[in-house]
């Protein structure tokens, strides 16, 4: 159950290999060069193959429409992710509509996943002003994110090098993000890192007899080895001399391939796919990391680790119950004398961590209402935060959900994992007066560390809790590595298949 997090942080990450962001831009002027360059843009499709531990699990596919005064872009992903013996289905799309000099307008962004959808509407206001609508089920709300300059879709990043004259090897540029799925804006350092010719299908055909499409034309294309690094993730791109992606990967095992549209499609419509199959790419056993020792489930009072494999620096790994030394990590359970906090409800202290966000919706009527019924007249942030755990972790089924959370979405569907457990959690204890944010990193669970969120609480000090398992406060195997929501959690990433885990003692 907890164990969905990298997959849902993986997710998040990948679907920014084809399109999601949105970057500010950051080089020189070059309105009339791109103006010229863009009447060379054609009206057509791209297809591709996703791929993950070498079997298909989705496809992909742009789609470029050129009208007299814009360019309309549309990128759509399906993705069928194996987890825990499971497929999980994710839709995501984006449309965009940019000028002829490829500067974006507007842009309407969806995830849906087999119970859940989230969508993201922008609109650009002049270079000074994005305007957002976000939805997601029955909840809208809006915001504003100033600009500094003209913004462009990261997606279509490849069109801005090939069509700006920018293919060069050796060449470097800085871009701010904004990301309409983690509501942020990021830095980003993209490099020209190569230069190749590379070998796709270009036509498919299918055999007489045969259940499966193969190539029956290749085309030859020349292509550059763009970089992308962000938050310490690198993720590389192949893209031609037209501004598309040739070949793509992410440091975590996926991997986009252009092809014909019936090798992409038709193939993985057609697919059956067995339970080794699943089990050889499923995206959460893949990314646990086994434990040296075994610890007691869900009772752990303390717990030192040594950390290897990664830099560290950057993670919120000191503080509270957690002392970072060298690189030996130790946490210790809160004892009880910690949990009795000086003040009484509401808090009248960290009112940025009381408040409401996009995806926190603590000022929503129905979440205050739900925070009022289950505290009731407790004053005392102890117990009143003691209450909020059990009733979240009672009222919520367990269940696998690939999606980005909203407090007011996981109230109504009762269901969810750690992420909806902690972001419902928080939503309801900043209702309640009690300051509070979202930690995550690693759990224990049955001999394996596994990539979990849970909330943390301020009761004099920052107290972890964790209504997936109703404990409180959080045993000591909650090895946090962020604060925040997530997009700090897509920090996270950076660790998986590199962070060395030993544990030097358990009591």
């Amino acid at each position: 159950m907890t164990r969905r997090t990298a997959a849902l942080l993986i997710l998040v990450a990948w679907i920014g290999v084809l399109g999601w962001l949105i970057g500010r831009e950051r080089f020189r002027p070059r309105s009339t060069l791109l103006s010229e360059a863009a009447l060379n843009i054609s009206p057509g499709a791209t297809y591709y193959r996703v791929l993950l531990g070498g079997e298909q699990i989705g496809f992909a596919s742009n789609l470029v429409d050129t009208l007299p005064d814009a360019i309309r872009v549309e990128n759509a992903m399906l993705l069928q992710i194996p987890a825990l013996g499971e497929l999980q289905r994710v839709d995501a799309r984006t449309v965009a509509e940019l000028s002829r000099t490829l500067r974006l307008r507007r842009f309407d962004a969806t995830l849906r996943g087999d119970a859940a959808r989230f969508g993201v509407r922008g609109t650009v206001d002049g270079d000074s002003v994005l305007r957002i609508e976000i939805e997601s089920a029955d909840s809208r709300r809006d915001m504003t994110v100033p600009l500094r300059g003209p913004i462009v879709l990261e997606g279509l990043l490849p069109l801005q090098l090939a069509f700006g004259g920018e293919l060069a090897v050796g060449q470097t540029y800085n871009i701010r993000m904004f990301d309409p799925l983690l509501l942020e804006q990021r830095d980003v350092a993209v490099t020209i890192t190569a230069e190749s010719t590379m070998v796709v299908p270009d036509s498919a055909a299918l055999p007489a007899g045969g259940a499966v499409w193969v190539a029956a034309r290749w085309d030859t294309v020349h292509a550059w080895r763009v970089s992308q690094r962000v938050s310490g993730i690198e993720i590389q791109a192949w893209i031609d001399e037209s501004g598309q992606v040739v070949h793509a990967t992410s440091p975590v095992g996926f991997t986009m391939e252009r092809t014909a549209f019936e090798i992409a499609f038709e193939n993985f419509r057609r697919r059956d796919p067995s339970a080794a199959s699943l089990a050889s790419s499923d995206i959460i056993r893949q990314t646990a990391i086994a434990s040296n020792a075994t610890l007691p489930d869900r009772a752990a009072q303390s717990l030192r680790v040594r950390l290897g494999g990664v830099e560290l620096e950057g993670f919120d790994l000191s503080g509270g119950r957690q002392t970072l030394e060298g690189n030996v990590l130790t946490i210790t359970r809160e004892p009880s004398a910690r949990l009795d906090a000086a003040y009484r409800l509401p808090a009248d202290t960290l009112a940025e961590l009381r408040a409401p966000e996009p995806l926190i919706q603590s000022d929503d009527p129905r979440i205050v209402a739900q925070a009022r019924q289950i505290v009731g007249r407790e004053r005392n942030p102890r117990r009143a935060a003691r209450l909020l755990t059990t009733w979240v972790y009672d009222a919520l089924s367990k269940q696998i959900t690939l999606s980005v959370p909203s407090a007011v979405d996981v109230l109504e569907a009762r269901r969810g994992d750690c992420n909806e457990h902690t972001v419902l959690y928080v939503a309801l204890a900043r209702a309640a007066g009690i300051p509070a944010r979202t930690a995550a990193g690693l759990v224990y669970v049955d001999g394996s560390f596994y990539y979990h969120a849970w909330p943390e609480v301020f009761l004099g000090d920052w107290v972890a809790v964790d209504p997936t398992f109703d404990q409180f406060p959080a045993d000591a195997a909650h090895l946090r590595f962020t604060i925040g929501g997530l997009a700090r959690q897509v920090e996270l990433i950076r660790l998986i298949g590199r962070l060395e885990l030993e544990v030097v003692e358990a009591g």
